[in-house]
C-alpha cells in the first residue's frame, strides 16, 4: 500500500471510530446520574481541557482572534451546540436514545432547506424530495408518540435540539477563517462557558454528585468528546466531502444500534420505517447538493 493509501484508511478508520464513540453517547449518558445540564457540563469541560492539551502540545497557533466576525459566528455556533446538547440529553432521558436521535438527526436536513435563504444555494429536485421523505420519516416515527402526552415532551426536546443543531452549523460555516482543532476546540470551549453560566444560575456546581458517576463523566468528556473530536477533525481534512457527509449517519444508526443492544429499547415497525425514512431522505438530500457542487 502506498503512503498517501495509508494515510487515507487511517483517516477513514479515524472518522469512522469518531462517529461510534458519537454514537455510544445516550448509552454512556444512561449510567450517569446527573440531569442533561450536569451531563454537558462535565463533557464540554473535560472536552475542552483534552482539546486545549491537544492543541498545545501539537504547537497550533491561534488564527480565530484575527477575524472578530468570525469570531463572533464561532460563538454563537458554541451556545447553540451546548444548548443542543442539553436538549438531547434531556430527550434521551424522556422518549429513549433511540427516538431521541432519530429526531435530532433532522438537524441537517433543517440546515439543507435553509441553505437557498441564507447561503444562496440552490435547492434543486433532489433536496425538495430528501426534505420531503424526512417530514414523512418525522410523521412514521412521532405518530404514536403523539397520542401519548408523557412523550410530548420528550419530542419538544428532541425538535428544539435539532433546531439548535441547525443553527450550530449554520453559523460554524460562517465562520469560515477558523478550522480544524482550533474550531473545534474553541466551540467546545464556547459551549462550556454556556453551561457553567447556566448552571450556577440555576443550581452552583455540581461537585458533591459528581464523584458516584466518575467513570462514565469521565468516559463521556475524555474519550466521546475530546478524543472523539479529536479523531473527527483530524481525518475530516482527509476525506472526500462525499465520503463524510455519508458515511457521516454511521453516528445516528450506531446509536439506535447501542441502545437497542445496550439499554433494550425497542421500536414499533412503523417506527423503524420513519427512521429510514430521516436517514434516507437525509442521504439523498446531501448526495443532491454533493452533485449540484460539481
Amino acid at each position: 500500500m502506498s503512503m498517501a493509501g495509508s494515510k487515507r484508511s487511517q483517516a477513514y478508520f479515524k472518522y469512522l471510530l469518531s462517529l461510534l464513540f458519537f454514537g455510544s453517547n445516550g448509552v454512556v449518558a444512561s449510567r450517569i446520574s446527573l440531569n442533561s445540564y450536569e451531563i454537558v457540563f462535565f463533557r464540554t469541560l473535560l472536552g475542552s481541557v483534552f482539546l486545549i492539551a491537544v492543541f498545545l502540545f501539537s504547537k497550533g497557533k491561534l488564527q480565530g482572534f484575527q477575524n472578530k466576525k468570525h469570531l463572533m459566528f464561532l460563538s454563537i455556533s458554541g451556545v447553540a451546540m451546548g444548548v443542543s446538547w442539553m436538549l438531547l440529553f434531556e430527550a434521551y432521558t424522556k422518549i429513549g436514545v433511540s427516538m431521541a436521535t432519530l429526531v435530532y438527526y433532522c438537524g441537517p436536513v433543517i440546515v439543507m432547506a435553509l441553505s437557498p435563504l441564507i447561503f444562496h444555494e440552490r435547492l434543486g429536485m433532489g433536496r425538495i424530495m430528501g426534505f420531503g421523505i424526512v417530514l414523512a420519516g418525522m410523521l412514521l416515527i412521532n405518530g404514536e408518540a403523539l397520542q401519548q402526552n408523557e412523550f410530548s415532551w420528550g419530542l419538544l426536546y428532541g425538535i428544539l435540539s435539532a433546531v439548535m443543531y441547525a443553527f450550530m452549523v449554520i453559523f460554524n460555516k460562517k465562520a469560515k477563517s477558523i478550522t480544524g482543532l482550533e474550531n473545534a476546540m474553541l466551540q467546545l470551549i464556547v459551549s462550556f462557558v454556556t453551561l457553567s453560566v447556566f448552571m450556577v444560575a440555576k443550581q452552583g456546581f455540581p461537585m458533591a454528585s459528581l464523584s458516584q458517576n466518575l467513570f462514565p463523566v469521565l468516559f463521556l468528556g475524555i474519550v466521546n468528546t475530546g478524543i472523539g473530536c479529536y479523531l473527527y477533525f483530524s481525518s475530516i481534512e482527509k476525506l472526500p466531502a462525499g465520503t463524510i457527509a455519508i458515511f457521516g449517519y454511521l453516528e445516528p444508526l450506531s446509536a439506535v444500534v447501542f441502545a437497542v443492544a445496550f439499554l433494550q429499547e425497542r421500536l414499533s415497525a412503523v417506527q423503524i420505517l420513519g427512521g429510514i425514512f430521516i436517514i434516507g431522505g437525509a442521504v439523498i438530500g446531501e448526495l443532491s447538493s454533493l452533485k449540484g457542487s460539481r
